[in-house]
C-alpha cells in the first residue's frame, strides 16, 4: 500500500494512506486555510449543502422534532414539564382525555428558571358549540374554555410559538366528552426571560387531574 508522509513542522509526523484500488485516485484540496474534517471526530460544519443524506441514530439539538415523556394526569394539582432548551422556537403540548375532579378549567402556563409565570398574559378563550357560543378574556395563563364540568374529558393540542426575544403566542382547539363543541384559545405572553418550563394546573390550582394524559414536543 502506498504511503505519503508528510514532516510534522516541530515534531512527529503525518501518514496519508492511499486506498488499495487499481489506478489512480484524486484528492482536490480547496484553495484555503481550513482545516479538514475527520469521519471519527467531533466537527462543526458551517454553509454545507448536504443532498439526500442518511442519517443515522437519533438527532438532536436545533431543528429537530423532540418528544417529551408522557404523564399520566390522574393525580396532583399541576404537572410540569422542565429544562426546555433555549433554542426551542415552538412547544405543541398534547392533552389525551384529560380531566379534573372539580369543575375549575384547565390552564397552561410557561415559565422561566423553572417557575411558571402568572400574570401578563392576554388574549381569549370560549367555546363554539352546538348549544351556543361565548368567551372571556385571559390573564394568568392560557386557559382551555371559560367553563368546565367535573369529570370532563378534553383532548386536543395547544401549540406555543416564539415570536421574537421572549414573546411567545398560543394557538389551541379542543374537544370534550358530555357535549357538542370545541373549546379555542388564542393569546400571547411575554415572558422575563428565556422559557424553560411549561405548567399544566387548573384555574383554581386546587382541583385534582383525574384522568388521561400530557406530552409535550418541541423544536
Amino acid at each position: 500500500m502506498a504511503q505519503i508522509v508528510v514532516s510534522g513542522d516541530t515534531s512527529g509526523s503525518c501518514t496519508l494512506v492511499a486506498p488499495a484500488v487499481a489506478g489512480g485516485s484524486v484528492l482536490t484540496l480547496p484553495v484555503a486555510t481550513d482545516t479538514l474534517v475527520g469521519k471519527a471526530t467531533t466537527d462543526v460544519l458551517t454553509n454545507k449543502t448536504l443532498t439526500s443524506p442518511v442519517i443515522a441514530g437519533t438527532p438532536s439539538g436545533v431543528g429537530t422534532l423532540t418528544s417529551g415523556t408522557a404523564v399520566a394526569s390522574t393525580s396532583g394539582t399541576s404537572i410540569d414539564f422542565t429544562g426546555i432548551p433555549s433554542w426551542v422556537k415552538r412547544i405543541t403540548v398534547m392533552f389525551n382525555g384529560v380531566s379534573a375532579n372539580g369543575t375549575s378549567v384547565l390552564r397552561v402556563q410557561l415559565g422561566v428558571s423553572g417557575t411558571p409565570e402568572t400574570t401578563g398574559y392576554t388574549g381569549t378563550t370560549g367555546l363554539i358549540g352546538s348549544s351556543g357560543a361565548g368567551a372571556v378574556n385571559i390573564s394568568t395563563g392560557f386557559e382551555i374554555g371559560y367553563s368546565s364540568a367535573a369529570a370532563e374529558l378534553k383532548s386536543g393540542t395547544m401549540v406555543l410559538t416564539n415570536v421574537s426575544g421572549n414573546i411567545w403566542v398560543c394557538n389551541s382547539t379542543f374537544g370534550f366528552s358530555g357535549g357538542i363543541g370545541l373549546l379555542i384559545t388564542g393569546g400571547v405572553k411575554t415572558l422575563a426571560s428565556v422559557l424553560n418550563m411549561v405548567r399544566i394546573t387548573t384555574a383554581n390550582g386546587t382541583d385534582l387531574f383525574d384522568a388521561g394524559s400530557i406530552n409535550i414536543m418541541y423544536e
